[in-house]
């Protein structure tokens, strides 16, 4: 049994941003494990873009370096903007190989509380101590999936996160649920993979996203208004964009001025860049599916309207529901000692958990931090604020 001082437990832009930074501090052993940009490969639909501008799609470094501009160069490469579900694989992809490559692609089972730290089982059955552990498992294990459309089998309703690929819906009809991001770019990719798709959404009205993909900072507004006004992270409106940028203030704030915040922040809304490609697409709004039984080998669904359509397919682009219960490597008695909130995890600064050493990234750490933390650009947070705890709790920098 071998002890390592940091085990970080995902490979995504999260896992891959907090092993660049920890291993800037001179002395400590980090054990990176995971499958690198693994949601991003088996989850999110070939074709796809980036809704975020340049600056928030990059992948934060400690020296700088290790950019998207650094990648087109070294890989000859022109990335465009938006940037493509293909070209951000890459890109990770060749972060890795810099900034993780000695990656454990081994899956990691069981975590426990031990002395002076924690036990970790890999699948293998190997097994090793570590003072300090790292989640940054991404938002793969919580899809939300109403229930009205809980007793479907997988063949007749799935969530958006279960495609790689929306081909085999050609010549089928899809019913798709949902007016955010995800929901609007889906059915642009059904429609244009032949299927005959019409979308269903609560909302009463879309949120088209102004477009703000220029490489640099300043584009469209003067560049004082510019930078008064967004943040490079490129989370929230206009103003509170500058406030969402900045989640050890936001966490200081008043909980119910929170929740408004984050609500306002990440309300279901898309690019502008897909209003031409859904033109031909039927969209209902104001309404929502109350039932949904199987007819055979198709399903139908009755909406709040009172319509009824019958359809190959029912996909969700329903969102995520975070409940870290839901990562079956915690231990029972981990888990127990967790403080939570609505299945978030309640953190202090590094991002650290109720159990000392146990640190989570990403969106679970949206409730404690703000909506910055469910966006590729906040990673450089997350990773910055661990590596000052480290610091502050002795370890020395190089």
């Amino acid at each position: 049994m071998n002890d390592t001082d940091i085990t970080i437990i995902g490979a995504g832009p999260y896992g891959l941003s907090v092993a660049a930074h920890l291993r800037t501090i001179k002395g400590l052993e980090v054990r990176v494990f995971g499958d690198p940009m693994s949601f991003w490969r088996s989850n999110m639909p070939a074709g796809m873009f980036l809704r975020s501008n340049w600056t928030a799609t990059q992948i934060a470094c400690p020296t700088g370096e290790l950019t998207l501009e650094e990648f087109q160069a070294d890989r000859h490469v022109s990335v465009g903007i938006p940037v493509s579900i293909d070209h951000f694989i890459q890109y990770g992809l060749w972060y890795q190989n810099r900034a993780a490559p000695d990656l454990d692609r081994r899956k990691i089972s069981r975590v426990e509380r031990a002395a002076g730290g924690f036990k970790i089982t890999v699948q293998d059955g190997e097994t090793f101590q570590s003072r300090r552990v790292v989640i940054a498992c991404g938002i793969g294990s919580f899809a939300r999936l109403p229930s009205e459309f809980s007793t479907l089998p997988a063949a007749l309703a799935s969530h958006t996160v279960e495609h790689s690929d929306f081909a085999k819906f050609s010549g089928k009809r899809v019913l798709l649920v949902g007016s955010g991001q995800s929901a609007l770019e889906s059915a642009a990719l059904l429609h244009e993979a032949g299927a005959q798709v019409e979308v269903v959404g609560r909302a009463t009205q879309i949120h088209w996203l102004q477009g703000r993909l220029s490489r640099t900072l300043h584009h469209g507004l003067g560049k004082l208004t510019r930078a008064l006004l967004y943040a490079p992270t490129d989370v929230g409106p206009a103003g509170l964009s500058q406030l969402l940028a900045r989640p050890n203030l936001v966490r200081r704030l008043p909980r119910g001025l929170q929740d408004k915040m984050r609500r306002r922040a990440v309300r279901p809304a898309g690019a502008r860049w897909l209003v031409d490609r859904l033109r031909d697409v039927p969209i209902t709004l104001g309404c929502s599916v109350v039932s949904a039984v199987p007819a055979g080998e198709q399903v139908r669904a009755r909406l709040s309207n009172g319509r009824e359509i019958t359809a190959d397919h029912i996909l969700l682009g329903t969102g995520f529901h975070i409940d870290i219960s839901k990562y079956d490597f915690l231990g029972k008695e981990l888990l127990t000692d967790i403080r939570r909130a609505n299945g978030f995890p309640l953190l202090k600064s590094g991002l650290e958990t109720s159990v000392p050493g146990l640190h989570i990234v990403g969106a679970p750490a949206v409730y404690s931090f703000g909506p910055l933390l469910q966006f590729v650009s906040g990673a450089g947070f997350a990773s910055r604020s661990l590596t000052q705890t480290l610091l502050r709790a002795g370890t020395k920098i190089q």
